[in-house]
C-alpha cells in the first residue's frame, strides 16, 4: 500500500522508564488472574485455615475461652515451630492450587491468540514478559502464603502472656524463608508449564503433575535401587524437609532417609534452570506459518 502523507513523525514525547515498564504488565496480568469468580473462590478457601489457626492461637493464650469451651487443656494446644509448620504445609499445598488456576491465565491466552509478536514489538524484552507475569503471580500467592503465616506469629507474640517473639524468632524467618521460596519455584513452574500447553484446562493438571508424577517415580527410584536419592524427585518430601529446617521443628522423616539441605536447594534450583530454559525456548517475537 502506498503511503502518500509524509508528515508521520517519530514520537518524541517523554519516554517510560526502562524499569517500570514490566509493572505495565504486571497491573494487567494481576486484573487478569483476578477478574475469575474462581480465583476469588480459591482465595477464600485459602483464608479458612488461617482462621482456624487464629482461633487456635485465641484459645491456647485465653484461660476464660478454654472455661467457656469445657476446660481444655493449654498443653493440649501447644503454639509451637509444629504448630506454624502445619500451618505453612497447609498454605503452600493451597498455593499450589491456586497456581495451577492463574498461571494458565496470565500466558496460555497470549500464546494461544499469537499475542507474543505484538506484545514483545513494544519496548519490552523478553525478560521484561516474563518478570511482569512472574511478578503479578508472585504477588497473588503471597496474599495467602506468608503474609497470613507472619500474621499469626504477629498475633501470637501479642497474646501470648510470656515474651515469645524474641526466643521464636527462627519460626518467623523460617515462615518467609520457606514460603518465598515456595512460591518462587511454583510461580516459574507454573509459567514454564503453561506456556507449553496452550489449553488452559490442560495446562492445571499438568501443573499438577509436574509437581506430583515425579514424586511416583522417585518412590519407586527409591523402592527399587533402595536408596535415599530418589527422594530428590519427590517435590512434597524435599519441601516438607525444607521447612522443618528453615523453622526449628522435628524431623518427621527417618534417618535413613535424610537428605542433605545442599542437595534439596541444589535440586530446586536445576529444576528453576530447566523451566527458564522452557520459557526461553517458548517465548520469542516471531509466529510460525505453516503453508
Amino acid at each position: 500500500m502506498s503511503v502518500y502523507k509524509h508528515i508521520y513523525r517519530a514520537y518524541d514525547g517523554k519516554v517510560t522508564p526502562v524499569w517500570t515498564r514490566v509493572f505495565v504488565l504486571a497491573r494487567y496480568g494481576f486484573a487478569e488472574a483476578w477478574s475469575s469468580k474462581i480465583t476469588i473462590g480459591l482465595f477464600t478457601l485459602c483464608l479458612l485455615p488461617p482462621i482456624v489457626f487464629l482461633i487456635g492461637i485465641y484459645l491456647a493464650n485465653n484461660s476464660i475461652a478454654r472455661a467457656l469451651m469445657g476446660g481444655l487443656d493449654p498443653q493440649g494446644l501447644p503454639i509451637n515451630a509444629r504448630f506454624f509448620l502445619i500451618l505453612l504445609e497447609v498454605q503452600s499445598w493451597f498455593a499450589l492450587a491456586l497456581t495451577s488456576w492463574i498461571a494458565p491465565r496470565l500466558i496460555t491466552f497470549d500464546l494461544a491468540d499469537n499475542a507474543l509478536p505484538i506484545l514483545l514489538s513494544h519496548p519490552i524484552s523478553r525478560f521484561g514478559y516474563v518478570l511482569g507475569k512472574l511478578i503479578a503471580l508472585l504477588a497473588s500467592l503471597s496474599v495467602v502464603t506468608w503474609t497470613p503465616c507472619l500474621l499469626l506469629f504477629a498475633y501470637q507474640s501479642y497474646s501470648s502472656p510470656l515474651p515469645w517473639a524474641a526466643a521464636n524468632l527462627q519460626i518467623a524467618a523460617g515462615l518467609l524463608a520457606g514460603e518465598l521460596i515456595w512460591i518462587a519455584f511454583l510461580s516459574i513452574l507454573g509459567l514454564a508449564v503453561s506456556s507449553w500447553v496452550k489449553w488452559r484446562v490442560a495446562a492445571t493438571g499438568a501443573i499438577f503433575a509436574a509437581v506430583f508424577v515425579p514424586a511416583g517415580v522417585g518412590g519407586i527410584v527409591t523402592g527399587v535401587l533402595r536408596t535415599k536419592w530418589g527422594f530428590l524427585l519427590n517435590i512434597p518430601f524435599m519441601m516438607t524437609s525444607l521447612w522443618q529446617r528453615l523453622l526449628g521443628a522435628p524431623e518427621s522423616a527417618r534417618a535413613n532417609f535424610y537428605l542433605p539441605t545442599g542437595a534439596i536447594v541444589a535440586t530446586l534450583v536445576l529444576a528453576c534452570f530447566i523451566c527458564a530454559a522452557m520459557l526461553n525456548a517458548r517465548i520469542r517475537a516471531r509466529e510460525v506459518v505453516r503453508g
